[in-house]
């Protein structure tokens, strides 16, 4: 292999490796038509390894969200995006194949950092609104992200990376992360997700009364470490009123997220921390201030909120369709939409509110 094509990244990831498998020889599932030239998987590669560790378990590695050959990105203290993800899965004694739905999802990370440049980082998490195994029955929805407990960040001839493990969690444990924090709900359930593996068949961890009490005591002591939520269904309307009436100011929430926006109203302006909701054509800010009020700069909203008012607000954002005023914000209503679930071919699976 000549210089100009070396794939010096890629020997850094085999390298720290097998400082964990040694000679262990991982199945490789490579990409026949790269990405570029218009193949449908963005990752070079993945790896699986056969682990021990805690369980028996499959352990997956990505190639291809750092720069695997050579240097590209501006950016000369990271290579790529900075990380290749991980993912953890318990084997059954018999299995000799990793599942391939694992492989699948891996690359669908692929394809939402490629298309959308962000990237993932420990305490991260992200919506699926569905099983991360379609097939499966599973209450496993939502992803976590952490640091990959046997793999420590690296050096490499283009730039540093860090292994990034991706976790499959609950909808109510996502909740649990965004109104407290994501590393705080792992690490309190740890004894059940032993090296943070995913399990399919696993109940949720706030079954758990040790955890569930530490992610209430976590969000009354810390506040939510979520200053920003992206929302699907959030826009900012004028309704029209009568003609002797001012045009009041509608803010519109979908049914899906209204709890947790209540909750994490308490978490963070009770805490004097902002909240911001950012939609595809709008961005919300909540703010903590003696005077409640709310103002306009183009796309942007600001609403200003005092402790009763977010009482207020928090009591009145259910999963319910409903449109309604709090008393201190003058000139403003919210109105909560139904939400539709849809899967993968757009059809209605479910619906809230």
């Amino acid at each position: 292999m000549s210089d100009e094509i070396a794939a010096v990244g890629w020997d850094a990831i085999d390298q720290a490796l097998a400082q964990v498998y040694g000679e262990q020889e991982p199945k490789h599932y490579g990409t026949l038509i790269p990405y570029s030239l218009g193949g449908q998987d963005p990752l070079d590669g993945i790896s699986v390894y056969k682990s021990e560790t805690s369980i028996p378990h499959w352990h997956f590695v990505t190639y291809g969200f750092s720069e695997l050959y050579e240097k590209e990105f501006e950016n000369k203290d990271y290579s790529g995006y900075g990380f290749e993800l991980t993912f953890r899965l318990v084997r059954q004694h018999d299995e000799e194949e990793p599942p391939a739905w694992a492989l699948n999802l891996l690359q669908n990370m692929g394809r939402y950092v490629f298309n959308s440049g962000n990237v993932f980082r420990a305490g991260d998490y992200l919506d699926a609104n569905g099983p991360i195994c379609l097939d499966a029955d599973t209450q496993l929805t939502a992803l976590a992200f952490t640091h990959d407990p046997e793999l420590a960040e690296i050096d490499t001839p283009n730039g540093k990376m860090e292994f990034i493990q991706m976790v499959g969690i609950s909808e109510d444990e996502l909740e649990a992360m965004q109104t407290w924090n994501t590393l705080g709900v792992l690490q309190a359930g740890m004894k059940q997700i032993p090296s943070y593996t995913t399990d399919l068949t696993r109940t949720s961890l706030l079954q758990n009364p040790e955890v569930a009490e530490a992610v209430v005591r976590g969000m009354e002591e810390d506040g939510s470490n979520t200053g920003f939520l992206f929302v699907d269904q959030l826009a900012w309307e004028v309704e029209k009123k009568s003609w002797f009436n001012k045009p009041s100011n509608v803010v519109q929430l979908g049914a899906k997220q209204a709890a947790v926006i209540s909750k994490l109203l308490r978490g963070r302006i009770l805490k004097d921390k902002d909240l911001t909701l950012v939609g595809q054509q709008i961005t919300i800010i909540f703010k903590a201030g003696p005077q409640v009020g709310y103002s306009e700069n183009g796309q942007e909203i600001t609403i200003t909120l005092n402790k009763a008012a977010v009482e207020e607000l928090s009591q009145r954002l259910i999963p319910q369709e409903s449109q309604f005023t709090i008393s201190s914000l003058v000139g403003v209503s919210f109105q909560i939409l139904k939400t539709h679930i849809k899967n993968q071919e757009g059809a209605v699976v479910k619906t809230i509110g």
